[in-house]
Parts: C-alpha cells; structure tokens; sequence
C-alpha cells in the first residue's frame, strides 16, 4: 500500500482533539495550562479514521536528532547529537527507492518505489544536517521560514519586531514581506499545496511513499490574526513579543500578558496547521485515496508551553510535555476508530513504512541493531507486543525511560564523563566541544542541565510536577537498573553507564 508520513514539528499531544476530546487544556493533564479548547477539526477526522496511539514517546531530541531517528531506525542520542546521515546509513528512502541518481523507469523495473519529500523545514538543508533528501526519487522544498538565508534585496519599513531585527529571525520577516499576500502564502499552507499536487499527479504509482516534513507550529510564531484572537483578543498588540519564544523557565520573569500571548500564539499555530492538514485530507477523499494508503500523523516532540514554568524546550529533562507526543495511524482496513496503549516511538516508523510499502528490512551489523518494531501487527492485533520500555533524550544529557506508569529521568554524573562523539561529523548546530576524531569517535567536554535525577509516577502525576526520587527509592533503584539493562540491549556505548552513574545499580 502507499504510506503517507505527515511529520509535524514541536506539536503538543494536548493540543491534539484525538487526545484531549474536547476538554479545556488544563482539564487534559497539565493543570499549568490554559483554560482553552484547542479545536483540531481536521486531525479529529484522522484520529476518527485511524488509531490513536496513547503511549508515544520521542527518542532522540530535538528537531533534526529525531528525524535520524526516523530516517535509520535506531536512537541517536546514547552516540551523537545534530548530525547528518552518514554515508553509510541505510536510510529510509533509500530502502524505499534503491540507490539515488537513477531514473524513475530504472527504480521501478528494479522492483524499488517512487519516494518524495515535500518540506518546509529549512533544518533539513541546514548546516549540521544538510543531506536528508538526498535518498529520495525527488523532493520539493518550500523556502523562507525561520532563518533561511533567501532574500536579501534592500527593504525599508517591512514588518519586524525589535526583539528579531538583529536576530536570525530578521530573515524569516525579510521573506515573509517578499512572498506573503494572503493565507495560501503561509509555509505551512505551500507545503500542503504542493503535497495535494503531487497526490493528484502520481496517485496512479502504487506503493508510493510521500514524507511531509512541515515545520509548524515549530516556532516562529506568526499564525493569522483571526485565529491568533480565538486565544488572545490582543492579538499582535501586545509589546515587546518575539515571534520566537524564550527557551526558559520564564513565568515568574515575564508580564502576565506576553506569557498568556507566547502561549495563544503557539496554539493559533495548532490550529492553523489543522485548517492546512484539512486541504490534504480533502485530496485522499477526492481521490478515494484512503482505501489504498496509510497515514502516518505524529511529530517530533512536544514543548513547554507553561509547565513547570517554562516555554520552549531543550532545558531539562524530557518530561512529559516534550516526550509524550501524539501518533496516529490511519490504515485503509485495520484499527479504524481504535485506540492502543502500547509504547510505540519514532523509531518504529522505519521498519513500518518498508512493511506497508513491501519492501524488506536491510541486514544490520549486530553492534547497531534495528531498534524500531513494525507497527502494522499492532494495528491488527491490540493485544501485539511492542516493548516493555521506552527511552529518550538528548546527546549528552539526561536519559529517560518509562514503563508506562513510572518515568526515570536520570541525570549525569557531575563530571559528565566519559562521553564520546560517534562518527566524523562535527558538532555544528547545537554546540559541544569535541576532541580529535580518533578510532570513529571524538572526545566530548559537555555541561549537562543543573538538574536532578527526577522520578515521577505518571498515573497520578501526568505532567511530573512532583520529584518523588528521594520519597521512594526502592522504586528509584528498580527503574535505574531498568534503564541499565535496556542500554545494554540497545548495545549503547558503554561508557555511557559511567557517565549516568548507573555502573553499580
């Protein structure tokens, strides 16, 4: 069958209607949010259709970590951070669509699928990243948002905040003043246009697989006016705003009025995203496309958009308004109107696409296994297996696990050390000071988040506002060698035992 994969960027489960089923946002899980309904007409058609994972967490984070994630199958974070494919990665397209370079006729005689990638996702192209469409039988990028470097013809008087105009978020206005007339103009909506046009144009290959990587509501936060007024009659009034929140704990520091206006904005960016996701899902139908392809809907995190006082991510540890983060699957026969409870992560998308699409898993050394489980069993069967855990996190930080009740989030030792690169890439996004690249790994000098090894019990406590690893540590111990035990059976370099204190649990 086709898969489609709508690959969202920075979305929150509770902001998604398959799971908050119309409640107000502080009457979901976080009581730190606020008393709005977020409506997701559109994603609320999907979730009818298909089923609604409950138990989704990331793995690697953020944003281009969890497309490796996606793009190889296995966790990047216990071996490096923001990072190219490497030459040698069995990456996803590749495996749908044989080696690049070759014609659409040469990859169907062979027996390959056409791929494509439609995106607005400027990271994809960034420095640090830079070569994740290269698998695919052809891709289209839509430009301008956030820091992409594109118009630069002199301009007097366009639209830019003080806050942004000596940051690299001046060029995200710079290109929205050159290509922005109404609401068809928005990134967003462009990547949408051209996947409805591409469907329309190539419905008729079978097997096809078409990854949206859309980078809404990932921040810069300038959805319409209209929408921005559901959440905030203030709309673009209130002073002193970026269109980019502030990565920190910033409740206590920030007028009540920008702190409500960053969270209206992200979630007008929800619902705008929506609207977008609606024009797509119109196409399926036009095309009675539905009976034929699956449908993939989920996102790379989440964000703190309020709890624990904080905006933004990267901060802590992945708690569960960064971890736990919405998947839906639309299958054409199974699961419709279903729900599952099993731990399922990005990881899993890999061996389910080459399934759905019938193409075979590739051999892996056993040093670095296939960590993802194909979903399609589990569609068919609520009562499949998935795993006993799951784990997450960010190179060089803590690592979280969960069983689904309890979550782990454990911090590193003070020293933070050993801790190796793995690969020849640099560190050329998100910064760490690496070492020589010696016997393929560089040394690593990193300071971790000043945060304590937390635990939290997620039936009682969903959005782990309460530390309870000094009240119970027997239950502290149990989850410790729990996490030790599954970096084992990840084959995670070992050093990383030392480095997480978890050597003699």
């Amino acid at each position: 069958m086709n898969v489609i994969l709508i690959l969202c960027d920075t979305l929150r489960r509770d902001h998604c209607g398959g799971y908050h089923l119309g409640r107000p946002l502080n009457e979901c899980w976080s009581r730190e949010a606020p008393p709005w309904v977020v409506p997701t007409p559109n994603l609320d058609r999907l979730a009818a259709r298909g089923t609604v994972f409950d138990n989704c967490c990331c793995g690697s984070t953020p944003c281009m970590p969890a497309r490796r994630d996606i793009y190889t199958g296995r966790f990047e974070f216990l071996d490096r951070g923001w990072s190219p494919l490497d030459d040698d990665d069995p990456d996803l397209p590749r495996q749908v669509s044989g080696p690049p370079n070759r014609s659409v006729q040469w990859t169907l005689a062979q027996g390959y699928k056409v791929s494509y990638l439609i995106t607005d996702h400027f990271h994809l192209w960034e420095q640090g990243a830079g070569n994740y469409h290269m698998g695919y039988t052809g891709f289209d990028f839509v430009r301008g948002i956030e820091a992409d470097a594109w118009h630069t013809a002199p301009v007097d008087g366009f639209a830019c905040p003080e806050p942004d105009r000596l940051s690299k978020i001046e060029r995200h206005w710079r290109n929205v003043h050159h290509v922005r007339r109404g609401e068809d103009d928005y990134f967003c909506a462009q990547t949408i246009h051209r996947a409805c046009d591409w469907l329309g144009a190539n419905r008729a290959h079978r097997d096809f697989y078409l990854h949206l990587d859309i980078f809404d509501p990932h921040e810069p936060w300038d959805p319409p006016e209209d929408i921005l007024r559901m959440f905030d009659p203030k709309g673009y009034s209130v002073p002193n705003m970026s269109i980019c929140e502030p990565y920190s704990q910033c409740r206590e520091r920030m007028a009540p009025e920008q702190f409500n206006a960053y969270r209206a904005r992200y979630a007008a960016k929800v619902v705008f995203l929506d609207r977008q996701l609606g024009k797509l899902f119109d196409t399926l139908d036009r095309f009675d496309m539905w009976k034929d392809t699956l449908v993939i809907f989920t996102t790379d995190h989440g964000t703190y958009n309020g709890d624990h006082g904080r905006l933004g991510k990267l901060q802590t540890h992945e708690h569960d308004a960064v971890g736990h983060i919405p998947f839906i699957m639309a299958h054409p026969t199974l699961g419709r109107g279903e729900r599952r409870a099993q731990l399922v992560q990005l990881v899993d998308i890999y061996p389910t696409v080459l399934s759905a699409v019938g193409r075979p898993l590739p051999s892996r050394p056993e040093r670095a296994p296939m960590h993802g489980i194909d979903l399609l069993p589990v569609l068919a069967d609520s009562a499949v297996r998935t795993r006993a855990v799951a784990v997450a996190g960010q190179f060089g930080c803590s690592v979280s696990i969960t069983d689904g009740e309890w979550v782990l989030h454990q911090s590193p030792v003070p020293a933070n050390q050993p801790l190796y690169w793995y690969g020849h890439s640099l560190a050329r996004f998100l910064h760490y000071d690496l070492g020589p690249y010696e016997n393929g790994r560089r040394t690593v000098t990193h300071k971790s988040w000043p945060t304590p090894t937390w635990l939290s019990d997620r039936r009682t406590d969903p959005n782990e506002l309460v530390n309870l690893a000094d009240a119970n540590p027997g239950k502290l111990r149990d989850m410790q060698r729990t996490l030790k035990q599954t970096l084992l059976d990840l084959k995670a370099p070992a050093e990383q035992l030392d480095r997480l204190g978890l050597r003699e649990v």
